[in-house]
């Protein structure tokens, strides 16, 4: 082979060694930058959608040093997203702010993709919480849209399923706020400000993450240590100081708007050194909801009972009843009125008696 053939074969192998080599390094740097941004293994269970992180387990109730594993932070989603989504009949998945790689995929991500009813119910969702996100009214007339009118006969039990997923996650109930026209909207359980979005302007409920901490305040005896709650929410990929996708930066929300608004308590431990912190119910919180509430909450994450967790369901039930009591104790006594004509009558009567 001539040398200047040579030169040229040898020049074009070492280009090719070289980009291969740059393509390897930043696949690495790509790798390292990703890992570094991810929290670490045990606190982050992937997940691949919407509300797909929502508690799987309820800790066992008599013991209360396990955490449940719960909800992840729903994405956003638009109107020609989900329309898109309807047509070309694919899942809607969009990622929350760790940029999860769609390497992630569980197994039971691709059995919704196989089941038509689950997609529609998980396309139904998004849609919902788009608009409630947006603050905009829900119809029914868009949602059978959204559905499409093939699946029109399943669409009450893909309704229903949507209602069901959305009160485990957010702790809200779809209601129909106007018959005439058939409007719909996600009214929080508590009556937090804002519908459960607690700071004004748009947004999506705090409600569901009230709750699981509410719960975990329960489980723990009626008083969880900060750090237990931080662990716990950490398996909620909720971190104090990293800014949440739904609930914005978590320690101000946490330990100044709940507590301002007196949905939580949070209180020095006693003669800790360095100074310890730990959580209580609010007044709030006693007063719109109950232990028992709650305990259904979490049982219905976990398709099962209160009764299953005998400690927290009978602890409960002494709850409702101390409330029955301090209902009927705090109940004046009914009171009569006499009318006058017959006291009249009966004036008459003893003055002038009628002899029969």
């Amino acid at each position: 082979m001539p040398r200047g053939q040579k030169s040229k074969l040898h020049a074009r192998e070492k280009r090719q060694q070289a980009r291969c080599e740059n393509k390897a390094r930043e696949g690495a740097q790509a790798k390292a930058a990703a890992a570094a941004e991810e929290p670490p293994p045990e606190e982050s269970p992937p997940s691949s959608s919407v509300s797909e992180g929502v508690t799987k387990s309820l800790p066992v109730a008599e013991s209360c040093s396990t955490s449940q594993e719960p909800q992840e932070a729903p994405p956003t989603t638009t109107t020609s997203e989900v329309i898109s989504c309807t047509r070309s009949e694919e899942d809607s998945n969009v990622q929350d702010e760790t940029k999860e790689s769609n390497a992630e995929a569980s197994p039971s991500r691709n059995k919704v993709c196989r089941d038509p009813i689950a997609r529609k119910t998980k396309v139904l969702e998004q849609f919902l919480l788009y608009k409630c996100k947006m603050k905009q009214p829900i119809m029914k007339a868009d949602m059978l849209k959204i559905v499409n009118q093939k699946y029109k006969d399943q669409f009450p039990e893909i309704f229903k399923r949507v209602c069901e997923h959305l009160e485990m996650v957010f702790a809200v109930d779809v209601k129909e706020v106007d018959s005439t026209r058939e409007l719909y909207d996600l009214v929080s359980k508590l009556k937090l400000p804002n519908n459960g979005r607690v700071r004004g302007g748009r947004g999506l409920p705090k409600t569901g993450l009230l709750m699981n901490i509410l719960g975990m305040i329960f489980m723990k005896g009626n008083c969880a240590t900060e750090e237990d709650i931080w662990k716990y929410l950490s398996m909620m990929r909720v971190y104090a100081g990293r800014k949440h996708f739904v609930y914005g930066e978590p320690r101000k929300l946490i330990t100044k708007d709940l507590v301002r608004l007196k949905y939580l308590e949070y209180r020095q431990i006693r003669n800790s050194d360095p100074a310890r912190y730990e959580f209580l119910w609010g007044p709030k919180a006693h007063a719109e909801t109950t232990k028992m509430k709650v305990l259904e909450f979490l049982a219905k994450i976990n398709g099962t009972a209160p009764s299953a967790y005998p400690n927290l369901y009978e602890e409960a039930l002494k709850d409702e009843e101390t409330r029955a009591q301090a209902v009927r104790v705090a109940k004046p006594a009914p009171t009569f009125k006499v009318c006058a004509l017959c006291s009249a009558m009966r004036t008459v009567y003893l003055a002038d008696p009628i002899d029969v």
